[in-house]
């Protein structure tokens, strides 16, 4: 697995990671004059499938996937509306 460096990413462009053990996605999270690394998101865990995440609302969306959808967002609102600096705000934004 390549080291991710601070000085190279770019401020809030999440990116994937498919070789990571655990987690899926890395962002640079910049806000305030701070940069953080933020790891986030479940690894195999695949947008839009039942087992996985809900992804983007779809047409003809099954019942389910919302309720899932609905579900991740109530379970973590409070840490989604810490912001950029947290990992819930770019699993929701990026998975969700």
């Amino acid at each position: 697995m390549k080291p991710v460096s601070k000085k190279t990413m770019a401020c809030n462009k999440p990116r994937s990671t498919p070789t990571h053990p655990k987690k899926s996605h890395v962002v640079k999270a910049c806000e305030g004059g701070k940069e953080k690394i933020i790891r986030f998101g479940e690894q195999g865990k695949k947008v839009g499938t039942v087992s996985g995440t809900a992804g983007k609302p779809k047409a003809g969306e099954s019942d389910r996937m919302k309720a899932k959808r609905k579900s991740f967002k109530a379970r973590h609102a409070k840490n989604i509306s810490k912001g950029k600096m947290s990992a819930a705000y770019w699993a929701d934004k990026v998975k969700w």
